[in-house]
């Protein structure tokens, strides 16, 4: 492969993926210490219809129709499993396994009915997505990336996610201690007066804006791999949310970048002609990393609390 092919192919689809998976990560966060990993499965496999439909009303494959099309869908989602939980007396896992495995049929009948090959998208891109087809063709030597012509022909999916990733770390800079406080004790946020459903709210459609921001490129399992996977790692690594919001874009960072490698080089290690999906390679080293977490980790890791059981343990007076 050469530096050209690297630069066009390779280094804009390592972009998208690190940022998709750091939107996603940040927010992700907010949702394992509320232990409502799910909501962020679920408005993953809901958006697809509200992307759908916001493609046909529209016409077009812009990102505001289809931004649109999401959050309306991400909030009817919401809506569903609470009135499912609320009306149909069910546990709220539940709830939220009716409503986006509905939705996401309904989505894949849509884009059935539509005809893939008008919306740019099936069944398997909903899935696994298409970083291996984004390309910056103005890219053709490392210096491009600091002339301002080279930036006219970036691809859409960069451009989108540039935005929604630097307005999803500014937002969460800005409302840290409101997010803090509602995350950790809800009873004491309402006490002081915060608006605890504006909050919510708020921060579903966030959730559902970084999910359809990366849908279309990455894909749903990735989605859902990113919002869960770093900020599980990152809470195996440290108790403080600020270190904790660091420690996951890192680890998000490091399985995109990891990831995407891997899919692109790891075959030829072993001599075959075969690829790998990147977003499935993605996904796996996330996982491989909270695994080693897991095992390994300096405070939470099963090792070190073996390790310190056994200090722990009085010696023998035989």
């Amino acid at each position: 492969m050469t530096a050209i092919d690297f630069l066009s192919i390779d280094l804009p689809a390592i972009f998208v993926a690190v940022l998709a998976a750091t939107s996603c990560s940040l927010l992700g966060n907010f949702l394992v210490l509320r232990r409502q990993a799910l909501i962020g499965d679920a408005i993953s496999h809901a958006v697809l219809p509200g992307i759908v439909i916001g493609f046909l009303l529209a016409g077009t494959l812009s990102t505001l129709p289809l931004m649109l099309g999401a959050i309306g869908a991400a909030i009817l989602a919401a809506g569903l499993i609470e009135a499912l939980r609320q009306i149909g007396r069910i546990e709220a896992g539940a709830a939220m396994g009716v409503v986006f495995t509905t939705m996401f049929a309904a989505g894949i009948v849509l884009l059935e009915q539509a005809g893939a090959s008008n919306v740019h998208i099936d069944a398997e891109h909903a899935l696994y997505g298409s970083l291996e087809s984004i390309i910056w063709m103005d890219l053709t030597v490392w210096m491009d990336l600091f002339t301002l012509d080279a930036y006219a022909g970036m691809p859409r999916h960069l451009v989108t996610l540039i935005g929604v990733t630097f307005s999803i770390v500014a937002l969460v800079f800005l409302f840290f201690k409101e997010l803090k406080v509602a995350t950790f004790d809800p009873d004491l946020a309402v006490s002081i007066g915060l608006p605890m459903q504006k909050i919510s709210t708020g921060f579903i459609v966030l959730v559902a804006v970084a999910a359809v921001a990366s849908f279309e490129a990455v894909g749903s399992i990735l989605v859902i791999a990113m919002f869960i996977c770093p900020a599980a790692t990152a809470r195996m690594l440290t108790d403080k949310l600020s270190r904790q919001l660091w420690i996951s874009a890192g680890v998000a960072t490091l399985a995109g970048v990891g990831g995407y490698l891997f899919a692109a080089f790891g075959p030829q290690l072993w001599g075959s002609s075969n690829s790998l999906n990147a977003a499935g390679a993605i996904a796996v080293v996330a996982g491989l990393l909270q695994v080693m977490a897991m095992v390994a980790g300096p405070r939470y890791g099963a090792l070190t609390r073996t390790i310190k059981k056994r200090k722990q343990r009085p010696a023998s007076i035989y």
